[in-house]
């Protein structure tokens, strides 16, 4: 198994289509991150779920998901479901968050998520951040649509327990789904813990990766 580092990262977006994608997806990468670098800027966008309970749940999870960045988190009010019926809103929060930002490393939803609104989300990305390495991320739901991820983030068990910790605490709208609960999450993380030869493991699918390894 091949590791290497990110380098130099000083700078990371994450993007959701819904509030509690990103820490789904990859709250424990983000942990991680925050933790070995105080002071990192976190871009954050999410196109649904602004000016309610859900936004105020998403601000309170990524702040304790972030802790000692600099998060500047942005939620819109598209509505949920429909993202390819509001494809120019989506396509301008994108474009917008693209303009403000030059990131090293860029977080969003895998472009093979059968929900509609990741997917979309994810094929956006992938256009306005061409010259970013794009770890999307995968959240497990009814449509089995896991797959073969590509790369993977290592968890210390300290840091997935407290990823399910946080998921319980900041979400309580999310409580009543049959498949939000500790054992879908940490299941999860141990089967992709055995695939990368750690305990556990947050996993991402990459389109496309460039490599430098003349310096």
């Amino acid at each position: 198994m091949i590791r290497l580092g990110a380098g130099r990262l000083n700078s990371v977006v994450a993007v959701g289509a819904h509030c509690d994608d990103i820490a789904i997806g990859a709250g424990g990468t983000l942990l991680t991150l925050c933790e070995a670098r105080p002071g990192i800027r976190v871009d954050a966008l999410v196109l649904s779920g602004g000016g309610g309970e859900r936004e105020q749940e998403e601000r309170a999870a990524l702040a304790a998901f972030c802790p000692g960045a600099d998060l500047r988190l942005t939620v819109h009010k598209l509505p949920d479901g429909r993202l390819p019926a509001h494809w120019d809103e989506a396509k301008g929060a994108v474009e917008e968050l693209r303009d403000r930002t030059e990131p090293d490393l860029v977080i969003a939803p895998r472009t093979e998520d059968a929900h509609q609104d990741h997917r979309g989300l994810a094929e956006l990305m992938t256009t306005a951040f061409r010259d970013h390495l794009v770890l999307g991320y995968e959240i497990v739901k009814w449509d089995g649509d896991l797959g073969r991820p590509t790369a993977y983030q290592p968890l210390a068990p300290e840091t997935a327990e407290r990823k399910v910790r946080l998921l319980e605490e900041h979400y309580p709208s999310q409580r009543h789904r049959p498949w939000y609960d500790r054992e879908a999450f940490l299941g999860l993380a141990r089967i992709r813990g055995i695939e990368s030869n750690a305990r556990y493991a947050e996993a991402f699918a990459v389109t496309k990766l460039t490599l430098d390894l003349g310096e």
